[in-house]
């Protein structure tokens, strides 16, 4: 039977979250004809639980940025952490989102919380103002196994300068697929492209 924690996410939790080696961030624009997304989560020390109501993860640069144009135009976010081992359990933290880009006065602060926040493909952190915390039975969900993380991301960015990593967003990030704006050139940055 599903649980709603009115104290936010309990030591419990935490712990459950932060064993995961995925999860899912879930946004939608307000246009009900708009595109909903859904994006997978990985990498290890990439996601950092703040406080009760409040988390955060490492947002490296990808082809799209569907949910920084979501958390531009309206918020709402959803996160979601399924187990693959162990008790079936489902884990979701409804709330509102931010995007906290290098230029940002809080960058330091959020920074120190991973390890790799200073790789040159993390495009920015995303800060999650938590307002629901759930779980629900994952009895439909299998058994899957571990294997490791992927480095062709990471490895795709290694070596990169910030002008380079600017560039490709200034290509790939500026707005969503239904043309909402999404990623801002960083202050300072020159967006070659």
């Amino acid at each position: 039977m599903g649980k709603i924690y009115a104290e936010g996410v309990t030591s419990d939790l935490k712990s459950f979250i932060l064993d995961q080696p995925v999860y899912f961030v879930a946004t939608a624009p307000l246009d009900p004809d708009g595109h909903v997304n859904v994006s997978p989560k990985g990498h290890a020390g990439s996601f950092a639980v703040l406080d009760d109501w409040t988390v955060a993860y490492l947002d490296w640069t990808g082809s799209g940025a569907e949910t920084h144009a979501h958390i531009l135009e309206n918020g709402r976010i959803t996160l979601m952490w399924t187990a693959f081992t162990g008790p079936p359990i489902i884990v979701r933290l409804h709330g509102r989102g931010e995007t906290v880009r290098r230029d940002d006065a809080r960058w330091p602060e959020l920074a120190a919380h991973f390890k790799d926040a200073d790789e040159p493909g993390i495009r920015a952190i995303v800060l999650v103002h938590v307002a629901r915390v759930s779980d629900s039975c994952g009895y439909s969900i299998p058994f899957m196994d571990y294997v490791g993380e992927r480095p062709v991301l990471r490895e795709s960015w290694d070596g990169k300068t910030e002008d380079e990593v600017e560039a490709y967003m200034e290509k790939k990030n500026r707005t969503s697929i239904d043309g909402l704006p999404a990623l801002p050139a960083a202050q300072g940055a020159s967006a070659a492209g």
